[in-house]
């Protein structure tokens, strides 16, 4: 069985203790609005006049509209990201079906609530269209309200994988918080060529030593299949935080699509969702399942596994949906004593299938528990599952015995010590995610991927207002030099803020020749934030009146990722008086939707605000 917890880390103690001072008006403000939507009605569509209710179950099977009609039975809401385009999201497809099939048997009903839009940062890197993608996560959370509106169900299932889209779902989830919600993963593709030489061939393709044919090659054998990609990235910095976070079934994160595990996790998923009603033996509403201590808790998992830097936004806003307020200092200072345990690429050159298989998350959660870094007294969607309350029950993988599915112990030693470690014998000592502050405002670097020699970088800046020109500069050869990249405009006012990754083989090739080279940005690196130390999420952004509107081109740049620091050395005087720059940005405004998309980069916040678009009033972090 699982081990006890140890006595809570004190720093953990005081961060969750200020988080929880921050937000005590907030928190208890969105806890009435939990209780005033949960009213007393044991159903929810109880509410809902008869013609209300005709229409919502005119096309139910005969027997599901006699439950349904006589309004005891709990009917979940399944909402799902379902696409064949992208990978991460076609095994969803043969979902519904199960999850309907698996809520009969346990006496509830299940419909297919809503569709919520799912974009592809890795189809529309370096194109038009990732300038949506941000703002996506917005949309997703309104059009899963949009599919909860009805006053129709009493649970939620959220079928969702990738970068925007669980963040977005959870949002949406949230303003329900008097649901119960589970969250049903779709897990990564098979092992193709190794994200270590993935990135060799993007290097030699941007140095021109190879052509496009190869290139593509390349990026077939890496991306071949059903499943989320295998680098450590967002989507699967995703499953970790749901799992962490006790939203997932455990051990569900990272079993494959296709398998028969698989499908067994999906379909025990209605089933546990149908318990957590008013109308089943364990209400647990989503809105006060996601605490303080929770939230935490996905800060921990992301730090000790060097998860994706976009969660300084999406974990500050899906926060704040809970009326939770938390700011990168709280990363910060989490991150000084949570140890890496976790080598996946790009902290490492495994992918998440060789993690999974060296003990994956319930591995994970031991040791952080053992370590009295997590709080193990939260409530999840498996509280009770063999006898364990709270984030224990995630000390346990799931199996098949039988056909029967059944959850035992990790194993007690890692099955590759170069990919998962123990807390006694962490890979580091701290989590690698450090906020940096200076005259150019504040903004986030992942150092866990960067050699110690390149964490602090002091050169001329050189300045682009877009990636494309810092690329066409390489391409003519006037980037062989020690310099810092100041690529400003980036931020989600100006453009949506969309990932700037395609940057990455480019800078790190310069690196590679021995230069010192560095990125400073307004704008997101992806979860695959890599060797190449980049200052990145600079905020306040340049396009809100930001210091980084300031720098000239060949001002001398400091990032001391050591010291925490980010500095144009520009005398005082001269760096008061100076104007900021302006820029066009009339481009971004049209061509690819964009459009559309206005009204949200004028009301948008700040990124340590966690970039959102929708009205939730907060104090000031």
């Amino acid at each position: 069985m699982a081990l006890p917890s140890a006595p809570l880390h004190p720093q953990l103690l005081a961060v969750t203790q200020r988080i929880r001072e921050r937000s005590a008006a907030t928190r208890a403000a969105y806890l009435q609005g939990v209780d005033n939507a949960a009213r007393d009605a044991q159903v929810e569509r109880a509410q809902l006049g008869c013609t209300n209710l005709a229409h919502a179950y005119a096309a139910s099977p005969p027997t599901d509209k006699i439950w349904l009609r006589e309004q005891r039975a709990p009917n979940i809401a399944i909402v799902s990201s379902y696409n064949d385009m992208l990978s991460a999201h076609q095994p969803l497809a043969a979902y519904p079906e199960w999850l309907k099939q698996a809520a009969r048997e346990v006496g509830a009903t299940a419909q297919f609530a809503g569709g919520v839009p799912a974009m592809c940062d890795g189809v529309t890197q370096g194109q038009a269209g990732m300038e949506l993608s941000l703002f996506s996560r917005d949309v997703i959370a309104m059009s899963t309200a949009i599919a909860l509106s009805h006053n129709m169900f009493d649970a939620t299932l959220c079928l969702g994988v990738c970068d925007k889209i669980v963040p977005g779902l959870l949002i949406g989830a949230l303003t329900f918080g008097h649901l119960p919600t589970v969250f049903v993963p779709a897990g990564p593709m098979g092992t193709g060529l190794s994200n270590d030489d993935k990135a060799k061939v993007r290097q030699r393709y941007a140095a021109g030593e190879i052509g496009k044919d190869a290139l593509l090659e390349a990026e077939e054998k890496a991306y071949h299949s059903a499943g989320t990609c295998t680098f450590y990235g967002t989507a699967n910095s995703n499953q970790m935080l749901m799992e962490i976070m006790g939203l997932h079934l455990p051990g569900s994160a990272f079993v494959s699509p296709g398998t028969p595990l698989r499908e067994a996790l999906t379909r025990e998923a209605a089933r546990r969702v149908a318990h957590l009603t008013r109308k089943g033996t364990q209400y647990t509403p989503v809105g006060r399942m996601v605490d303080e201590r929770v939230i935490v808790n996905g800060l921990v998992g992301l730090l000790a596994t060097g998860g994706s830097t976009n969660h300084t936004l999406h974990l500050v806003a899906m926060a704040r949906a809970a009326g939770i307020v938390i700011n990168w200092d709280d990363f910060h200072d989490l991150s000084a004593v949570t140890p890496l345990l976790a080598r996946v690429y790009p902290n490492g050159k495994a992918d998440v299938n060789q993690f999974h298989a060296a003990g994956g998350m319930a591995f994970l959660i031991r040791e952080l528990l053992g370590a009295g870094l997590l709080h193990g007294d939260v409530q999840t969607v498996a509280n009770g599952l063999n006898g364990l309350q709270g984030l224990h029950a995630y000390t346990q993988l799931p199996t098949l015995e039988g056909g029967q599915l059944r959850w035992i112990d990790a194993p007690a030693l890692s099955g590759d010590g170069t990919v998962l470690t123990t807390a006694a014998h962490p890979f580091s000592a701290d989590g690698g995610l450090r906020v940096l502050k200076g005259n150019l405002g504040r903004s986030v670097i992942k150092v866990s991927a960067v050699k110690p020699e390149n964490r602090v970088v002091q050169a001329p800046a050189v300045i682009f207002n877009d990636q494309s020109e810092l690329i066409a500069a390489y391409k003519r050869g006037e980037l062989e030099k020690d310099f810092v990249a100041v690529v400003r405009f980036q931020g989600p006012r100006a453009n949506g803020m969309p990932e700037l990754h395609s940057l990455t083989p480019t800078l790190a090739n310069l690196q590679d020749k021995g230069f010192k080279v560095a990125l400073v940005t307004d704008g997101r690196m992806s979860g695959a934030s890599g060797k190449v130390p980049g200052a990145i999420h600079v905020t306040p952004e340049v396009s809100a009146g930001g210091p980084l509107a300031k720098v000239r081109a060949g001002d001398v740049i400091r990032l001391d990722a050591e010291a925490g620091t980010l500095d144009a050395l520009v005398p005082d005087a001269e760096w008061l008086t100076r104007e900021v720059a302006q820029a066009d940005l009339s481009a971004n405004a049209h061509g690819t939707g964009r459009e559309l998309f206005g009204a949200m980069r004028h009301a948008v916040s700040g990124a340590e605000q966690g970039a959102m678009t929708f009205g939730m009033t907060m104090p000031s972090a």
